[in-house]
């Protein structure tokens, strides 16, 4: 039985599919699925995850807005492993990622495991991730958003700054450790390591809604962090 599950969230990029789940397998060592988490309709994106070998979760809505969060929550809801892998079809996975990041869980006794992108420039530094191990029993007991908003992620963003609340949330329950070993790359059009795609281009077509919204919604915790400052 296994204790991780990996939750790959996709659309209209049928071309990652094998890449990414050859990858996971040479490099993942603890017992763990694969999940793709499918839109209904993507027929070239389902059949490419099926010739994989990989489970897949048809989500029964279009891919509107919060499609992304909407896919890891429902993913959330229909798994039962104990830790959980917030992933992309973007990724490329390192040996011993895996290791590494639950080394950092049991030392820290953190249910959030920030993991090693190598380019986003927060993330190099240990104070963000994409990209989190996360602990059922941490979503269980804090829940992953500010406001029970979606049990890991936010479904009220468009797409961007779902992960940066998952760690600030963290953060404040003292609950995020990054794990600088457990390297799993992500290859973005930011980074100059993917081609731009019209998924990538949904994903951004909102960006100043989204970070204006997780502006209003991070003065809550950072009140929520004066409060306990006081005390």
């Amino acid at each position: 039985m296994s204790e991780l599950v990996i939750l790959v969230p996709v659309l209209n990029r049928p071309g990652n599919a094998g890449p990414l789940a050859a990858s996971i397998k040479a490099a993942t060592t603890v017992p763990h699925r694969i999940l793709f988490i499918c839109s209904r309709r993507d027929a070239d994106e389902i059949a490419a995850c099926e010739e994989t070998g990989a489970e897949i979760l048809i989500a029964p809505w279009g891919p509107g807005r919060g499609d992304f969060a909407r896919k890891i929550n429902l993913a959330y809801r229909e798994t039962t492993e104990s830790w959980l892998f917030q992933g992309a079809d973007d990724l490329r996975f390192h040996p011993r990622w895996d290791i590494e990041a639950l080394a950092v869980a049991r030392r820290f006794h953190a249910g959030v495991i920030g993991t090693n992108d190598l380019a986003n420039p927060s993330v190099l530094r240990g104070k963000s991730s994409t990209h989190s191990l996360i602990a059922r029993s941490y979503i269980e007991e804090y829940g992953g958003t500010l406001d029970g908003s979606g049990e890991v992620f936010c479904e009220r963003f468009s797409h961007q700054f779902v992960d940066m609340e998952l760690v600030e949330t963290a953060k404040f329950h003292k609950q995020f450790a990054f794990a600088a070993r457990s390297i799993v790359e992500h290859r973005h059009p930011h980074w100059g390591t993917a081609p731009m795609d019209d998924t990538y281009r949904k994903g951004q077509r909102d960006t100043r809604a989204d970070r204006a919204l997780y502006v209003r919604r991070a003065k809550t915790l950072w009140a929520r962090r004066q409060v306990r400052a006081r005390r």
